[in-house]
């Protein structure tokens, strides 16, 4: 049945100080993202220690469970490892071409290895990463690529006798494979391509041949326009077909871009099941709606937007919240706001429920709004 499928549960972190979050298993869809930057030590030290922290708690609050960081050497693992005794965030460890890296991070509260099987190497190195990875009771993720497939898929892809789907798929499977012969069990996958149509075809084939848990996204989707276009065109079809545990919105932008995209996209989709009777697993949030502003025009949209976005994204409340720039689409179309703001000639109105409760001045927008804002 469309979107009833339910995946095997992975347990991520819930030791030492570290969150535990749950990714599958009827548990509510994750957001996570990626460190945009090389981490150094210097990040981590002195002043800086305490920006990083800031950051890290920024993002949380925005609504992100998971943070993965490229470890592509291993002084980066030893860095990568101080930091995650800093916060409780999981942070996942991303892992290329050296499975001693993956070994060094097992070593440190880092919550989750992911692994590429197109480049970590043969299954004694897979074994050994498997073999601490339990020990430590931290699970994996096989993050297969299309621009990294193993060789001889690669080849087969090339020569036409692929798919790039069936590729990823094969691929993954491969490698479930191999955990399954070393009794791993602890794990989930991404299979992801720059394709929006390689992308839905994998994952809805993984989706009819395992209950394994699925991270899905986009892989270098581009810019921030395109990039959330092509997740959305993905992601959105797939949520709505019950496949995906996990998602990352990959956006040449920074991460909180990549999160509200992805609060946007999972409340998208969850609006379209409740349409069609059904629910989706998604966490609590704030829903955002504002209109695009036009010649009718008496008050700034975009400007109080863009100074009351990631507030209003940082909340934990099951808010409807509307940002309206003329009487045309103030409280009568936003009628179901728990709050919104709009313009009326040279005054403002603050609405709850489609009712005025306010008439102020331009001036008093926004303290006038936060006011009414705690009140909720």
């Amino acid at each position: 049945m469309k979107g009833s499928r339910v995946s095997k549960p992975v347990k991520i972190g819930g030791f030492d100080h570290v969150d535990t979050v749950f990714v599958g298993g009827g548990f509510p869809i994750v957001l996570q993202t990626m460190w945009k930057d090389r981490l150094t030590a210097l990040d981590i030290e002195g002043e800086n220690a305490q920006a990083f922290i800031d950051q890290i708690e920024r993002l949380k609050k925005l609504g992100c469970r998971m943070l993965r960081f490229a470890a592509p050497t291993l002084e980066a693992a030893e860095v990568l490892g101080r930091a995650a005794e800093m916060v409780s965030m999981p942070f996942v460890a991303d892992i290329h071409f050296d499975y001693k890296i993956a070994l060094r991070c097992l070593d440190f509260p880092i919550a989750k290895i992911r692994i590429n099987p197109g480049n970590i190497g043969g299954k004694n190195k897979v074994e050994a990463v498997l073999s601490k990875a339990a020990a430590r009771s931290r699970p994996i993720r096989i993050g297969v690529n299309a621009g990294s497939l193993p060789t001889d898929l690669r080849l087969q892809h090339e020569e036409g006798s692929l798919s790039s789907a069936e590729a990823l798929v094969l691929a993954a499977e491969r490698e479930i494979a191999i955990f399954g012969e070393f009794g791993f069990t602890d794990y989930l996958v991404s299979m992801k391509a720059s394709s929006v149509a390689d992308t839905i075809k994998a994952n809805r084939l993984l989706a009819e041949r395992s209950d394994v848990a699925l991270h899905i996204g986009v892989t270098e989707a581009g810019p921030l326009i395109p990039g959330v276009v092509r997740n959305a065109a993905a992601l959105t079809l797939l949520l709505g077909e019950g496949i995906g545990d996990t998602i990352r919105v990959s956006l040449t932008d920074n991460m909180e871009s990549e999160i509200i995209a992805g609060r946007e996209i999972l409340a998208a989709a969850a609006d379209i099941a409740k349409g069609e009777g059904r629910t989706m697993r998604t966490p609590e949030a704030v829903n955002l709606v504002s209109c695009p502003r036009c010649g009718r025009n008496s008050f700034d949209t975009h400007g109080f937007t863009q100074r009351w976005q990631e507030k209003l994204y940082s909340l934990d409340k099951d808010l409807n919240i509307a940002i309206m720039g003329c009487a045309v689409n103030g409280p009568g179309e936003a009628r179901s706001a728990d709050l919104g703001i709009t313009g009326a000639g040279d005054k403002v109105l603050l609405f709850r429920k489609g009712k005025v409760i306010r008439t102020i001045d331009t001036s008093e927008a926004d303290a006038a709004f936060e006011e009414e804002l705690n009140r909720l």
